[in-house]
């Protein structure tokens, strides 16, 4: 019997599982230049980190006075995406072998992110996650991205298993902040290690300030274990 009796674990995509960060941004940046915005910087991109892509090219037309729809720049940046998703995602090793070793003892799992479904699948085909990970939410699927809980409860029902067995891996402030709100516990590992001290992380159950650089499947492991005897 697994050591994780009755516990589901639900993981971030971006900047958790995988190293996409960087393909965020440089698709942020090739679609604001096709609108003749050329200074955006890694620093502006950072404020977008744990957000979803509809909110975030929203918030780009009120700040650039973009003449574009929000719809026409979701599809932009969308494509610029998905031309650097599919040959070009990292996973971070000791995520991949946390999932493996999840995956293993039979424990539930699924990814709840705030990218596109096609975006979502070309990760985890790129990277081969696929075939570990089966349960799969896109923010534009439920009604509010994070901050809000919406994502996680709808990965919590699609895996049959209540918010309170739940443990959620974020990399990102509002992540954080949608787990807490989800009545789940949370490993938080701040993916810009300057915001490690944002009020959100302190919710979590388990917060590793040093960021992947930090993270180990085992340890990991050891705490949702210690976790599941708490429970």
């Amino acid at each position: 019997m697994s050591t994780l009796r009755g516990m589901s674990v639900i993981f971030d995509l971006d900047g958790t599982l995988v190293d996409s960060e960087p393909n965020y941004y440089e698709a942020g940046r090739r679609t604001l230049a096709e609108y003749g915005i050329a200074d955006f910087t890694w620093a502006d991109h950072e404020r977008y980190v744990g957000i979803s892509t509809q909110e975030t090219v929203a918030d780009w037309k009120d700040r650039y006075g973009l003449p574009a729809s929000v719809e026409e720049l979701l599809a932009v940046k969308n494509r610029q995406y998905l031309e650097l998703a599919r040959s070009a995602t990292r996973a971070y090793p000791e995520m991949r072998a946390l999932v493996e070793l999840l995956a293993t003892e039979g424990v539930p799992m699924a990814v709840a992110s705030g990218s596109s479904p096609e975006a979502i699948a070309a990760v985890l085909t790129g990277t081969g996650l696929d075939a570990r990970l089966h349960t799969v939410v896109s923010a534009d699927e439920v009604a509010h991205g994070k901050p809000a809980p919406d994502v996680f409860l709808e990965a919590a029902r699609r895996l049959g298993a209540a918010p309170s067995d739940c443990v959620v891996l974020e990399d990102a402030a509002p992540g954080a902040a949608a787990a807490h709100a989800a009545g789940m516990r949370c490993i938080a590992i701040p993916y810009v290690p300057a915001q490690a001290d944002a009020p959100e992380f302190a919710t979590a159950g388990l917060l590793l300030p040093g960021g992947q650089e930090q993270f180990t499947a085992r340890s990991a492991y050891d705490w949702l274990a210690g976790s599941a005897d708490l429970s």
